[in-house]
């Protein structure tokens, strides 16, 4: 199992990163933060994220792996927040695989947040649907179904009001709108009330900057669902985007090592545990092909029945012409 991976955590502001120790979840040295560039180009911050894995020295054959604002999909961005425009379509993965010479793997920061919580944090062991929400300037979310990532479910972006939920109560909400701990749990309420109806959770985590004062609005939430503050602040994207490297880079050392048929193929999984792979329904044969080929018999074996009487027939005549 890979021990280490490095992490990277790319803001609007900010791009933070550190090398981490995978069986604790801690950063093995303290991290280092470099202004995002102006403008954030992919060229610009490919740069910066360089820079920054160089300066840990973490050798070759580290997994890297990058938080990104942004809905991620086999590694392009199909979305940016926060960042340019320019970003949208980019092969994130490629691009930054290519710059800093390390293995990368690319994940949207909220799903990142919620892998360092899930692996090492709050949700540790927790089975069924677990939710991860962050509150900041916006609010990001991570499902997890027996723990397992639901990959960008982006649960702050939910129709509310002519706008997005977070726009009403996000932590940036509240300071614009110097709202009191009680006003906000209110609205607090509303939403969290909403994706438990739509989700029926075993449990929510709530992290971002605010949950350290979580003793301040989460006693004041009326749910069904346990609901937690996040144990990993701000280092979680860093440990999360680290965690999901390390997952992905030993899924592919495991694609690798599997044996190849003669044509050069990849065997297909065994099913496990003996149990004969079930045949595809889709497979059946089609009952009226059955009936068709019956069919087909039966007429081929009436002609050859009539063409043997002809014969017979003709031999008879033949034989009377004597």
């Amino acid at each position: 199992m890979i021990k280490k991976a490095f992490g990277v955590d790319i803001g609007g502001s900010g791009i933070k990163g550190a090398p981490v120790d995978l069986s604790t979840g801690a950063l093995s040295a303290d991290r280092l933060r470099i202004p995002t560039p102006q403008p954030s180009t992919p060229d610009a911050v490919a740069d910066t994220v360089t820079a920054l894995v160089e300066s840990f020295e973490i050798g070759r054959g580290v997994p890297v792996g990058v938080t990104f604002p942004a809905v991620v999909q086999d590694g392009v961005a199909m979305t940016a927040a926060n960042v340019d425009q320019s970003w949208i379509g980019t092969d994130v993965d490629s691009l930054l695989t290519e710059r800093t010479g390390h293995e990368v793997f690319v994940v949207n920061d909220a799903d990142a947040a919620g892998i360092a919580e899930m692996e090492f944090g709050a949700g540790r062991r927790s089975r069924g649907v677990v939710l991860v929400i962050t509150l900041g300037t916006g609010v990001g979310s991570a499902m997890f179904v027996d723990g397992r990532l639901v990959p960008n479910a982006e649960l702050g972006h939910i129709p509310y009001q002519g706008a997005s939920i977070e726009r009403y109560m996000a932590e940036s909400a509240r300071e614009r709108e110097n709202l009191d701990w009680e006003t906000w749990a209110g609205r607090l309420q509303e939403y969290f009330s909403l994706v438990e109806f739509l989700f029926s959770p075993t449990l929510i985590i709530v992290g971002g900057g605010v949950s350290k004062h979580h003793r301040k609005f989460l006693p004041l939430l009326d749910l069904h669902t346990p609901i937690v503050p996040a144990e990993l602040r701000n280092e979680a994207g860093i440990v999360g985007a680290a965690a999901l490297a390390r997952r992905a880079e030993e899924e592919k050392a495991a694609l690798r090592q599997r044996p190849r048929t003669a044509t050069g193929s990849f065997p297909p999984v065994p099913t496990g545990g003996g149990t004969p792979e079930k045949k595809d329904p889709s497979s059946k044969k089609d009952p009226s092909s059955k009936k068709k080929k019956k069919k087909k018999g039966r007429k081929e074996r009436e002609k050859a029945a009539m063409k043997k009487t002809a014969e017979q027939a003709r031999s008879a005549d033949m034989e009377a012409a004597k």
